[in-house]
């Protein structure tokens, strides 16, 4: 028997928060960026301001991001930032897809 090549294991060790493709595309683009508006993150994800609202909601309930209010005039402005947390979930993530993308294409190509 041919010894599989995945370790299934880490693959079911990825964090699930970040692997939902919603909140991927938030913190990825909150990982480019000092902070961001909703009206900037929610045309970059293509989100419905609800959707993009309740995606945020679990990133920032995980302390991945961080919410800030403010008004300029009189217009109410919603940012978010990545938090130190975060970030380094996200950076875990990224290494342990390369880690498994790197074995599947080295397998593919076999």
């Amino acid at each position: 028997m041919r010894a599989f090549p995945i370790d299934a294991k880490a693959v079911a060790s990825l964090d699930r928060l970040l692997h939902e493709p919603a909140r991927l595309s938030i913190v990825a683009c909150l990982a480019v960026v000092d902070e961001a508006d909703f009206v900037f993150l929610q045309a970059q994800t293509g989100m419905t301001g609800g959707n993009l609202s309740s995606h945020v909601k679990k990133l920032e309930q995980a302390g991945y991001i961080t919410t800030s209010k403010e008004f300029q005039g009189s217009k109410p402005r919603t940012s978010f930032a990545l938090t130190d947390e975060g970030r380094e979930a996200f950076t875990g993530y990224l290494t342990s897809m390369r880690s498994l993308l790197g074995v599947l294409d080295g397998h593919a190509s076999k």
